[in-house]
């Protein structure tokens, strides 16, 4: 049993997968994925075929964060709808066996996009990938959650009062220098959030372009990944995390949109991207989008908070990561006040 991040018992594996999963045949080989932050994930290749392993990292861990329960039952009950998911195939709740919780599934062949930039792409292939994002985003917003089996995904009630008051508490138990501006950012939601006007369906999380698997030869989603955030609450939330995004600096750290020529690159700006969503899901519009914008910059600042605490605690999946992602919180916290403030 392994109590680290970066390794993997791949003979605990083996054994419960040869108990478990019909038609696995070891031996093992796991190799890390270096990218995310959150569930340590792992390519486990087998003579016969390749799956993925996503564990909680080990250790002590904040309340509720890392439920890989919650991201296998969701991908599950989204396996016939028109969100494209991994094929699920086992979920061990037993600690004993690597040291945490894990799930296996199957491993998407295609493309991953670090960011919506997509340099060395065409510009039509650029069109295309978001328009794709896009059609999925209004497919998961779509997905009737009581036909799925997942009416009780999430609890009743204003979503947003809910998140603003669940990551105020983790970004308090995992604060480790004041900053004002998020101060600030906390105080401003809480005064600035609108009446619930009763939309209530499955919401990702954290949708952007990096937790999406693209068809190797066409630009088509074959998968949307890390569903550790997904609850049932508010669609706006996502379709502004993916705005947020494109607002940060590009290149290798920010990963966002933020000074680049969209149309000379073949990408919508954040009007043309709202405008595709809403006539996809037969809406007009939507007013007060900088408090759904402010409120995807919150989360961000307190996720990744979570992940410098992580890193300072010697549990994080990719450490040095974590570290430089951790001074991004201030620039988090900023960004939010200004889409509140318009």
């Amino acid at each position: 049993m392994t109590t680290d991040t970066q390794t993997l018992d791949t003979d605990a594996v083996a054994a419960y997968l040869a108990q478990h999963l019909p038609g696995f045949e070891g031996p093992v080989e796991a190799q890390k994925f270096q990218t995310g932050q959150s569930n340590p994930t792992f390519l486990l290749k087998t003579p016969a075929r390749n799956y993925v392993l996503r564990r909680k990292p080990p250790g002590i861990l904040l309340k509720s964060a890392h439920a890989v329960d919650r991201e296998f039952r969701v991908q599950k009950a989204l396996a016939d709808t028109d969100v494209p998911v991994a094929r699920m195939h086992v979920l061990c709740e037993d600690d004993a066996v690597i040291g945490s919780a894990f799930y296996v599934m199957d491993h998407v062949q295609g493309r991953n996009f670090f960011d919506p930039l997509m340099k060395g792409e065409t510009n039509a292939t650029r069109t295309a990938v978001i328009a794709d994002m896009n059609r999925v985003l209004a497919a998961l917003h779509d997905v009737n959650v009581d036909a799925v089996g997942l009416s009780d995904y999430g609890p009743p009630g204003n979503y947003y009062e809910r998140q603003i008051g669940r990551w105020t508490k983790q970004y308090r138990a995992s604060e480790t220098v004041d900053i004002p501006a998020m101060n600030a950012l906390i105080d401003g939601l809480g005064q600035a959030m609108p009446a619930d006007d009763g939309q209530r369906g499955l919401v990702h999380g954290d949708y952007r372009i990096d937790n999406m698997i693209f068809d190797a030869e066409a630009p088509l989603c074959r998968a949307v990944l890390d569903w550790e955030l997904s609850t049932i609450g508010h669609p706006y939330a996502d379709l502004a995390a993916v705005i947020m995004q494109w607002q940060m600096p590009a290149g290798t750290e920010g990963r966002g949109l933020a000074g680049v020529d969209r149309v000379a690159n073949g990408l919508p700006s954040d009007e043309e991207f709202i405008a595709m969503y809403c006539e996809r899901r037969g809406i007009s519009g939507i007013d007060n989008f900088g408090f759904y914008l402010a409120f995807c910059f919150f989360r961000m600042a307190a996720i990744v908070q979570g992940v410098l605490k992580r890193a300072l605690d010697g549990n994080a999946s990719n450490p040095k990561r974590a570290i430089t992602l951790g001074e991004y919180v201030p620039a988090f916290a900023e960004g939010g006040l200004k889409a509140l403030n318009g």
